[in-house]
């Protein structure tokens, strides 16, 4: 979460909040039918990221990592120009606490105005990698000339040893690094459901929609949130 809180609920009956500086990561498995609500008024922003899993791990439990702000390894540089919050992975000597079953990195870096260094961030050469800007802006790559604003999404190219990033503008730069292993899978889609194949699509369609195979518990399952709106409606 980046500002704000959001509640979240699930069939299997887990609940909770997560505020500015938690992270939630969630592992669908086999499958979850889960509930996301802003929790009071306010703005709530945050940032969601999908990982996809090996077809070996596909159909395993569901489950939830949950931490803490202050429980999510974080790290400053030496001359104080760059700070980092490690999501997953690990970072400038620090390590995650969450645990992937997709190698992946991400980081949530946070760089001074005219810091006197670039950013460096080794990244394995075979890996898939973006970078999100959050707020300011910043040059990415030593041979980069036009400077990247909030908002913006660069994808990096393999073969690298990893990214450097300058903040050479009077304000912070704030960006997320997020890099995976390649599967090296075919990916079949459909809305929230990600598999290997179309079959393997059809056939989680239909446990969802017929209430088997692990979505028994959401036949008769209603969010709190859904229920409070509901009595609101009523009202």
């Amino acid at each position: 979460m980046l500002e704000g809180a959001v509640t979240h609920e699930d069939f299997e009956g887990h609940r909770g909040t997560i505020k500015a500086g938690d992270v939630q990561w969630m592992t669908a498995g086999r499958g979850i039918v889960h509930s996301e609500m802003p929790a009071g008024p306010g703005t709530s922003k945050g940032l969601q990221l999908w990982v996809n899993l090996a077809s070996k791990n596909k159909m395993v439990e569901p489950g939830y990592q949950e931490f803490q702000s202050k429980d999510i390894a974080s790290t400053t540089s030496a001359d104080g120009d760059v700070t980092v919050r490690v999501i997953a992975g690990e970072a400038m000597g620090a390590r995650s606490p969450v645990r992937t079953r997709t190698p992946t990195m991400y980081l949530d870096f946070t760089v001074r105005p005219h810091a006197t260094a670039p950013v460096r961030q080794p990244v394995p050469a075979s890996w898939n990698a973006f970078v999100y800007v959050l707020e300011g802006e910043g040059v990415f790559g030593p041979t980069a000339d036009q400077p990247a604003g909030a908002h913006h999404l660069l994808l990096l190219g393999q073969g690298g040893d990893g990214v450097e990033v300058w903040n050479r503008s009077d304000k912070p730069l704030r960006f997320v690094l997020v890099a995976g292993e390649p599967i090296g899978e075919p990916v079949a889609q459909l809305g929230p459901f990600v598999m290997n194949t179309e079959e393997e699509i059809d056939a989680t369609v239909n446990d969802f929609e017929y209430f088997i195979n692990g979505f028994e518990k959401a036949k008769h399952w209603k969010s709190q949130a859904m229920i409070a709106l509901e009595l609101e409606y009523v009202g």
